[in-house]
Order: C-alpha cells, then structure tokens, then sequence
C-alpha cells in the first residue's frame, strides 16, 4: 500500500487515462463472455467518459427534482451512466422493488463501494454483512430492539427533551430571540443515542453554549461533501463506484472516518468492561445497586451474546454494531427539524397536533406515543414520506416482472426486465415516497390527512407499497429496518414535547 501511495504522484494524466481505459476493456471484455445478459434501457446521456452522471447526482441538493425529470422522460425503468461504460439501473416500478427487497441478502447485495465504505467506518457489522451473516447479526441484534427493550428508552427520551427545554429557556432567557435548531436537534439525537446505544452520556445538552460541544461532534462537522473536498478526494470519490479500493487510501474524508471509528470504539470498549464486570457480579450473587445495570442497545447485546453460552458474534463484530449510532444519528436529527419547519409551514396542522396533545398528563409513554395519538401517528408518517434520502442496492443474475411495460432501448416493449450478475441496481426510495404517478396530484403537500383513513385516502398506487405503513422510509425484506421502533419513539418523544413546551 505504501509502495502505490508513493508512486500516485508520479503518474502523469497521460498514464491515467491509460489504466482506466485497460481496466474499461477488460471490463467490456467479461460483459461479452457473460450468457446472460442486461436488458438494453433508454435512459439520460452521460456526461463524462469516465465517471457518467455520478458527481451531478452527489453534487446534488435537491436530488428528486433530477430523477423526477428521468422519470418522466425515460418511466419506471431506465438506464443511468456511471462511467467507463458501465450502467446502472434505477427502478422505482412498486412490483420490481417489491420483488427484489424480498430477495436481498442472498439475490441482490450491496455494491463492493458500499460494503469498503461500511467497513472502513464501521468494521464487519449488519449493514455490511450478507447472505448467513446478516441472519447472524439480525437474530442477534433483535432483543436490544424489542418491545420490552424500546419501553425502557422512553425514559431516557423523556429526560433528554426535557434536558433541552432547559438549556433553550436559558438562551432565551440570555435575551437571544432566535434558536439554531437543527444544530440542537443534532444535539438531541447524539444524547439519546449515546445514552440508549452505548450507555454513554456526551453531554450534548449540558450548555447553551453553542462552541462547547463533545468531540464527536467535532468529527461529524468536519466531514466535507465531494464539492467542497480536495481535488483528490474528489476524483476518489467519484471513481469510487468503478474502483472501490480507492476507498482505503488515506483521503482527507477516509482519515476523518477512522477517527470516527476510533473514537466510538473507545466508547463501545469502555462499555463492553463495564458489562463484564456487572455479569461477573450477577453470576457471584453479589448483587448490586438496583437499577444500575445497563440496558442500552449494546449492552442488551453483550449481555445476551455471552448468555447464550457460546457468542454468535465476534468481540470485533459486536463492536462493529456501532453503525446503529450513525444510522440514527442523521435521520434523527434531520427528521425532527423537518417536522418543525412543516409545522411552521403548516399552522393549521400545529393547532390540531396541539389538541390531540392536550389529553397528555405527565411523562409520555409508550402505550400513547403506539396507539393513543392518531393524528401524531399521521404527522409522523407525512414527514417521513416527504423528507427521506435515497437509497440502492444491487445485483445477480434474475428476472425482474413490472407492474406494467416498457420500452427498451431499441423502442420494443417488455414486461420483464432481465439482469445480468454483477449488474447494479438502485431503488430511489426518496423519489418512491414523492412520485406524483404514485401517491398522485398531490404529493408534494404535506397533509397528514391522508394517512388517518389510508383505505379510503391514499391512491391504490400507494397502497401497493409493502414497506412501513406504505412507504418506503425503513426499505422491506431482509434489510427492513432493525431499529424502526425505536426511531419513530425518539422521534415521536422528542417531537411531543417540543410542541407542548415551545408550541
């Protein structure tokens, strides 16, 4: 690895151009000895020989406006260019996603991009794995998402918003007259997932001071997105998807991942001696203070690994769980400032949020936030469907039906798509949650109506959706969301009382 860092800056364009377009014939070279073959698409031209449309659509801020354009133009299949030839397909068609979610794992894994991308940040853990693997780390990640496991959280949610009630009371109380809300809602969602993942307090809500703030927040800002990185990063990212070993080199963004890491694993070791040291006292009977045990996400984990006499994971892999701290980290956050600027937006939608709250008498609950507050219920559903990132994944030989025909390449009409093994594929889940075709005339107003009598409201398109209550927020199959439960209670909690508080 060293002997290839010293001599990339040796390599002149020239040199290059003359690798990339090696590896483009072998490439072509494997296609044709291929006996199956992709079904030829129409879909948008590329831009560049080398990497298509890639850095358009990540240098994007507004993605759906460019796929709802192709989806117009080219329908529910098409064709889309990533460079030196090779083209991926997006697939949006409900009864094509519905086929290949419940076939991922074993027919469709994630593209070798995402799996040295995972693992460089986070190691071996379920959002890596395939196949017998993912079974393993789902089977055992279950009880830490149960039911029982989430009632035991609320708490912990309760008193993290009500932490931050307090520290916005002192900022305004200081005279300030406005708040940074989406830099304290990333705030928010670090002190629950610290508390109810690893067991570990940051302190994320301990200061009105905006510049006092824990070191892992530091690393999370300091990520850059592809237009704002180094012309080397850059050009890495980009040819990321042909070349997934440039993902290892050292780059500004992978060193800032491995500090990530790093960080974190300090984290999970410190947790991992502590609940050694509690199951060494349980089995002694000597006991302990009540109350004291830990039950966060990983600690349930451990302790059920070591319990079941033999671990299904290994001490890395256990570890390596922490991807479910950055899977919710974001979403968490952005998801709640969303759902603040639709209830600004949408005053109508506040003052009959705010009714139905009324009724709350103390500390939230799980039995209210599961079944007792309908149209919270909807306005968390409309956010979710409105406000979502798009996700893909990929790839075996298969024949893919369609909900209804289209049209190839050479202008013929078929109501299957063939695909090849090594061909990837993408399901644009944010495009699915907002495609006027599916949801209708409507779909970019944000009316949690709909989702009160979903039988009589939502379009018979829509219903087809085998996901989440009909949307695709938390995917479907084998990867349909773990930790869905115990998102839609942080958010729910935490939304709730801002809104009794502050509305």
């Amino acid at each position: 690895m060293a002997f290839i860092l010293s001599a990339i800056p040796a390599l002149r364009g020239s040199d290059i151009i003359a690798i990339l377009l090696f590896i483009f014939v072998v490439r072509l070279i494997n296609n044709t000895r291929n006996r199956v073959h992709t079904t030829k698409l129409q879909g948008p031209p590329s831009e560049s020989f080398f990497v298509g449309l890639f850095p358009a659509i990540a240098g994007l801020d507004e993605p759906l406006i460019a796929f709802e354009k192709w989806a117009k133009r080219y329908g529910t299949v098409f064709s889309f260019p990533m460079g030196l030839g090779r083209q991926d397909i997006i697939i949006w068609d409900i009864k094509a996603v519905a086929h290949i979610l419940a076939r991922d794992t074993f027919i469709y894994q994630q593209s070798n991009f995402a799996r040295v991308f995972l693992d460089n940040m986070f190691g071996k853990a379920i959002l890596s794995v395939e196949n017998d693997d993912h079974r393993r780390h789902r089977k055992a990640l279950t009880p830490a998402f149960s039911n029982a496991a989430i009632r035991g959280y609320i708490s912990i949610f309760n008193d993290s918003a009500e932490k931050l009630r307090t520290t916005w009371d002192a900022i305004l109380d200081s005279g300030a007259d406005t708040i940074e809300v989406q830099q304290w809602m990333n705030r928010l969602a670090l002190e629950n997932l610290g508390i109810a993942g690893f067991g570990h307090q940051f302190g994320a809500l301990s200061s009105p001071d905006t510049n006092i703030k824990p070191d892992i927040m530091e690393v999370f800002d300091s990520f850059e997105t592809p237009q704002k990185s180094s012309f080397l990063s850059r050009a890495f990212f980009f040819l990321g998807p042909m070349f997934p070993v440039l993902l290892k080199l050292p780059t500004q963004n992978t060193l800032i991942m491995r500090r990530l890491k790093y960080s974190m694993k300090g984290i999970a070791d410190n947790l991992l001696d502590t609940t050694k040291r509690e199951m060494k006292i349980d089995s002694e009977g000597l006991g302990g203070e009540k109350g004291s045990e830990d039950k966060s996400i990983i600690g349930l984990l451990i302790k059920a690994e070591r319990s079941s006499g033999g671990l299904t994971m290994t001490p890395e892999e256990v570890l390596g769980q922490n991807t479910i701290f950055f899977a919710g980290y974001d979403t968490t956050s952005t998801t709640l400032t969303w759902a603040l600027i639709e209830l600004s937006r949408h005053p109508e939608v506040q003052e009959t949020l705010r009714e139905e709250l009324h009724q709350l008498g103390g500390d939230i609950t799980w039995e209210q936030i599961t079944g007792g507050l309908p149209y919270l219920d909807a306005v968390t559903q409309e956010v979710l469907r409105m406000h979502l990132p798009i996700d893909n994944l990929l790839r075996e030989d298969d024949i893919i039906p369609l909900s209804k025909p289209i049209h190839t390449s050479s202008g013929s009409l078929v109501s299957e798509l063939v695909v090849a093994k090594g061909q990837a594929i993408h399901i644009p889940i944010g495009f699915i949650n907002n495609s006027e075709e599916i949801w209708g005339p409507d779909v970019k107003e944000f009316k949690p109506e709909r989702w009160l009598k979903p039988k009589d409201t939502l379009t018979s398109a829509a219903q087809t959706i085998q996901g989440h209550h009909h949307i695709m927020t938390f995917s479907d199959g084998p990867r349909f969301c773990l930790g869905r439960h115990f998102a839609l209670a942080n958010f729910k909690v935490s939304f709730l009382l801002l809104i009794l508080v502050f509305g």
